[in-house]
């Protein structure tokens, strides 16, 4: 070996170390960052969850106090119902109170019809605010007292009554469902022509499609389209009958909703009670998805269903024998039949496979077995929807249709949005599409991480499917392209049998409370100075409202009705 071997052999030995350290290093944050560092679930869990623990009913005062919370809401939905003749989204051909002389009168009144709106709005949100002192207790607190599942049961079935009957509120989303299923229904692929090149310009179905969506494809999945195209022919050209059909499958949504998340609070440590409160009775489902008539209620209702069935294979099948394979497969069956409604919701197979992963030793073999298993079972059934119905697989280019929609709801589109009127200002242009393209993409990366360092945390335990579900999805949602009120609820929803902690449950209370008032609805075109108007008058009414039963309501947190956790006796399983 020379001299000049011997003098460089140190300084090469020095480079590997400093390469060997920084791969370390590297591995050490990927590990970190992704969440594998700690797979103790109980090093962290304490502080993202806590059980709920079980409490007696109400008594005689809160009693009292629920039966007129109970009225509140209900006549808060009624007076939204009767606003709705006015300002609602009734059609523009085929309306009923067209020129009938007392129910005409809300369509010619706008700014007094639009007040009544509001006002029933703000009523109903508060009502569910109140309620919630029966169901949560107070901000990191557990109740004294909480009412009973009947006692939900009957609240949240009086509040929808009126909803239920009243013409759709704050969209017209419904009267593109009923569109696109003529379209089906005709022979047409609704996934290549939209309702005016499927249907025609003069159609009566046509004209009650708002302007943006008439030449658009149909972005939901082949089994919605699939019932939509049973419902057309049922309906035909009745506008009215077929908006009806429409929202009983809405409403079939929510009793899936309503069957499913108590189950799934109970293997979560959340009270049921609390889980309905916040992820059923939530004035989001009142107002969009039986108000607005929207198929995210059905999707949600089957994602959670599936949801359930997979778990009860996964968490109470042992030995995991013939009927967990049952369980399992039946519900990703339910799983996949959501996400052909809304692809969305195909997320939630990632994390029944991760759950199942762990239960068969947490290894890289399991998570491919898991993942095998299940990806056969959905494609297997999207194919079989796909092909039965006719449809094909069209809905796989539609799904980007709703991004030509700026929504002010969406983090990145409103920084795009800003950005570019910054640009604007200072005389550089309007550069705002050229920013979308970048914000959007850089949003989805972000998403994409949040949702895989949540199967992680599934996969090692330190969170619970349901859980780790819901904060993907909260993730997914307010980095979308296109964020509408309803989508809140695929994340809140299921976050309802979980969240017991304010960093979660706080911000879900107050979206839900902040976005359910100021949203206006789709039936008029208001002028500024009649929803001035109409605001003042609200604010005035609820003023008026709050001080006239600020003694007979639980406006402040009162003995008895909300208090610091109690020793635990939790429900169901800690997470």
């Amino acid at each position: 070996m020379t001299s000049d071997e011997v003098a460089v052999t140190p300084t090469r030995l020095r480079g590997v170390a400093v390469l060997e350290g920084a791969r370390r290093r590297t591995l050490a944050f990927g590990r970190r960052a992704l969440g594998l560092d700690v797979p103790a679930a109980d090093h962290t869990i304490a502080v993202l969850h806590r059980d709920e623990s079980e409490v007696p009913g109400l008594d005689r005062k809160e009693l009292a106090q629920l039966d007129r919370i109970r009225l509140m809401g209900a006549t808060g939905t009624v007076l939204m119902a009767i606003s709705a003749l006015g300002i609602g989204a009734q059609p523009v051909h085929q309306n009923p109170t067209s020129g009938v002389r007392v129910l005409g009168i809300f369509a010619r009144a706008h700014t007094g019809s639009l007040a009544m709106c509001m006002t029933g709005t703000v009523v109903v949100v508060l009502a569910w605010l109140l309620l919630g002192r029966f169901a949560v207790g107070g901000i990191g607190g557990s109740p004294l007292h909480r009412l009973t599942r009947s006692q939900l049961d009957r609240t949240l079935l009086l509040w929808l009554i009126p909803l239920s009957v009243a013409p759709p509120l704050f969209s017209n989303d419904v009267y593109s469902y009923l569109a696109q299923s003529e379209i089906a229904a005709r022979g047409i692929d609704p996934y290549e022509e939209g309702p005016v090149a499927g249907l025609g310009i003069d159609n009566v179905l046509t004209n009650n499609v708002p302007t943006i969506w008439r030449d658009t494809p149909a972005p939901y999945g082949p089994l919605f389209l699939w019932i939509g195209r049973g419902i057309a022919e049922l309906t035909g050209d009745n506008i009215i009958a077929g908006v009806w059909v429409h929202r009983i499958l809405a409403l079939g949504g929510v009793a899936l909703i309503v069957w499913a998340l108590p189950r799934l609070s109970v293997r979560c440590g959340v009270a049921p009670v609390s889980a309905l409160w916040l992820g059923a009775a939530n004035p989001l489902v009142l107002f969009h998805l039986v108000g607005g008539v929207h198929n995210d209620a059905l999707m949600l209702g089957l994602m959670l269903a599936g949801l359930e069935f997979c778990l009860r294979a996964i968490e109470d099948t042992h030995p995991f024998d013939g009927r967990a394979y049952a369980r399992l497969i039946g519900g990703a069956v339910i799983i996949t039949l959501s996400s052909s409604i809304k692809f969305t919701s195909i997320i939630a197979l990632g994390f029944v496979g991760m759950a199942l992963a762990r239960r068969w030793g947490a290894s890289l073999r399991t998570v491919a077995i898991a993942a095998a298993m299940l990806g056969a079972i959905a494609i297997g059934t999207t194919l079989f929807i796909s092909s039965v119905s006719g449809l094909g697989f069209g809905w796989i280019y539609t799904l980007n249709t709703a991004s030509v929609v700026r929504s002010w709801m969406s983090l990145p589109t409103v920084l795009g949005i800003i950005t570019g009127f910054g640009g604007v200002l200072l005389g550089l242009g309007d550069h705002t599409t050229a920013l979308l393209s970048i914000t959007r993409p850089i949003a989805a990366l972000v998403a994409g991480f949040f949702t895989v360092r949540m199967l992680v945390a599934t996969g090692t335990g330190r969170l619970h499917p349901v859980g780790a579900l819901g904060v993907a999805l909260g993730a997914i949602v307010l980095l979308f392209p296109v964020v509408q009120p309803w989508y809140l609820l695929w994340a809140i929803v299921p976050m309802a049998a979980w969240a017991t902690r304010p960093v979660f449950r706080v911000p879900a209370v107050a979206f839900s409370a902040i976005v359910s008032v100021i949203l206006m609805p789709r039936g008029a075109d208001l002028e500024v100075f009649q929803i001035v108007g109409a605001a003042i008058a609200t604010v005035i009414v609820g003023v008026l409202f709050i001080v006239i039963t600020r003694n007979s309501l639980p406006w402040r947190g009162q003995t008895g009705v909300s208090a610091p956790s109690q020793v635990p006796t939790s429900y169901g399983v800690t997470s």
